[in-house]
């Protein structure tokens, strides 16, 4: 994204250029090699270089150090040794976040997590399963199945993505709409502090005492701790479920029929949209049986007990008609519903072939709204030059516009940073949010000027403050400093003076 010419990038670099300690990396090393013995730490260029980027390959940074921790008595050392040094600490997962969220620092330690990855128990009587932070998301429901059970959410990162960074994004994926996001499927998290303290948050219970800190982790984006452990919840496998197709001559009337849907009282299990390039790109990619004559398809998938699953399908499928469908196709076996699927789970991927780049937005926008910003899309499409695949879970209106362009071209990755930051700011004039499941990270940083006012991001900060006084958890994300929403030119300067001038500045 861009303000006034200015790329995310610069004002990124900009806010943290003389603000973060220097620190010398043969020192910091050596610390850290004395302090922690048995702990890997990479230090060569060569071995750095697989970690200077997460999933938002745009902005790449090659950090001071990488650490792989497998105990817990190793991270707890590692975040004291860097809080008594002011050395930044950027936790990671998986790698495959969207918004920058695990970029690394120059100056910084890069934290990650991947060798917790153990399923330390499963509890089929309490549908509960303790899992290390970088256990995959699909390993979850794996380990489940055999037990008549699954982990709802399941991005499309899902068979990759690690439940550390799921719990960190608060990920969601095409069954949010039904069954809610990481938040409402996480009943208990164990942390590790700035300071080496170890926390649990929530509990197995219905509910647990004192602030819900537990859903302040979700989403927090790896800026008040690193997470250890997490509880999950598990769900039941559904008796049935089944899956409507339903293909449109014009993507304004798919938006509307997913109002439609929801106004007639069914929750779908999933509900998906998909514009003509993205179908395209799908179906060259997988053969999922797409019609890629259609301006759109919805996918509806429908579960539950047969009986109530084969009235609702009855029910979608006249509303689909009155919607102004075209053709609706239900699928006829799970083999063809797992192909219907496949095609939208491999939609990024798809549309990544066909071109050298892609940027992937992520915003959220009441259903209602659906039509109008897919026209604001497509107007800034025309605009820019570059064109926008459109795929949505467009139950819950969270929307991933996808922007292709060349980044060897000049000035290409600015144009769709800022054809990106237009959407963005379009979703938060209809009353919608900037991010929906992918985070703010670096990627949308700016854009929360534009959603939250002073006040709110003075909140935001004292809830930082309050875990990471130091600020050296991810320093950089997700939280803008006032100065740099007055850069950004989202915000009004009085008499040359920022509000809460005491603020940080980083």
């Amino acid at each position: 994204m861009m303000s006034g010419g200015i790329p995310m990038n610069i004002l990124y670099d900009a806010a943290l250029d003389g603000v973060l300690p220097q620190n010398d990396k043969a020192e910091v090393l050596a610390d850290l090699q004395a302090a922690t013995p048995g702990l890997t730490l990479l230090h060569r260029e060569e071995d750095l270089r697989p970690f200077e980027c997460d999933g938002l390959s745009a902005y790449r940074v090659l950090p001071m150090l990488v650490a792989l921790p497998e105990t817990l008595d190793q991270v707890e050392t590692l975040l004291k040794r860097c809080r008594a040094l002011g050395v930044p600490v950027v936790t990671r997962g998986a790698g495959t976040g969207l918004s920058g969220g695990a970029l690394p620092l120059e100056q910084g330690v890069l934290l990650v997590m991947s060798r917790f990855n153990r399923i330390l128990d499963i509890d089929p009587d309490a549908r509960t399963m303790r899992v290390q932070p970088g256990v995959r998301n699909l390993a979850i429901s794996e380990a489940a199945s055999p037990y008549g059970l699954y982990y709802a959410p399941d991005p499309s990162s899902q068979i990759a993505c690690s439940i550390g960074g799921n719990v960190a994004e608060n990920a969601g994926g095409v069954h949010c709409l039904k069954y809610g996001l990481t938040v409402h499927n996480v009943m208990k998290v164990e942390v590790i502090t700035i300071e080496g303290e170890r926390m649990t948050l929530g509990s197995e219970a219905l509910d647990a005492p004192g602030f819900d800190l537990l859903a302040l982790f979700n989403g927090s984006e790896g800026m008040l701790g690193v997470v250890t452990e997490i509880t999950v919840k598990l769900l039941p496998k559904p008796e049935t479920a089944k899956v409507l197709m339903a293909s449109f001559d014009d993507v304004e009337k798919a938006g509307r029929a997913v109002g439609n849907i929801i106004a007639a009282g069914i929750i779908p299990g999933g509900l998906e949209m998909m514009d003509k390039l993205a179908i395209r790109a799908a179906e060259d990619f997988v053969k999922a049986g797409y019609p890629v004559e259609a301006e759109a398809i919805l996918l509806c998938e429908l579960d539950g007990v047969e009986a109530d699953v084969d009235d609702d399908c009855a029910t979608v499928r006249r509303v689909l008609e009155a919607a102004g469908a075209t053709g609706i196709q239900q699928a006829r076996d799970d083999a063809e519903r797992a192909k219907f699927w496949a095609g939208r789970k491999n939609a990024f991927p798809a549309v990544g072939r066909m071109s050298p780049d892609y940027y992937c937005m992520d915003g959220t926008i009441p259903r209602r709204e659906l039509p109008r910003v897919l026209k604001g899309i497509a107007d800034f499409s025309a605009e820019y030059g570059l064109r926008v695949a459109n795929v949505f879970h467009a139950g819950d209106g969270n929307m991933h516009p996808l922007i292709l362009f060349d980044a060897n071209q000049p000035g290409e990755l600015e144009q769709a940073e800022e054809l990106g930051g237009k959407i963005l700011e379009l979703c938060v004039e209809v009353g919608g949010s900037i991010t929906g499941e992918h985070g703010v990270g670096r990627e949308k940083i700016n854009q929360m000027c534009a959603q939250f006012n002073p006040g709110e991001l003075t909140i935001f900060h004292a809830v930082k403050a309050a875990f990471d006084p130091e600020r050296l958890l991810n320093p950089g994300k997700n939280i803008p400093t006032l100065a740099r929403c007055a850069e950004f030119g989202a915000m009004h300067v009085h008499n040359n003076q920022l509000p809460h001038p005491d603020l940080p500045r980083f």
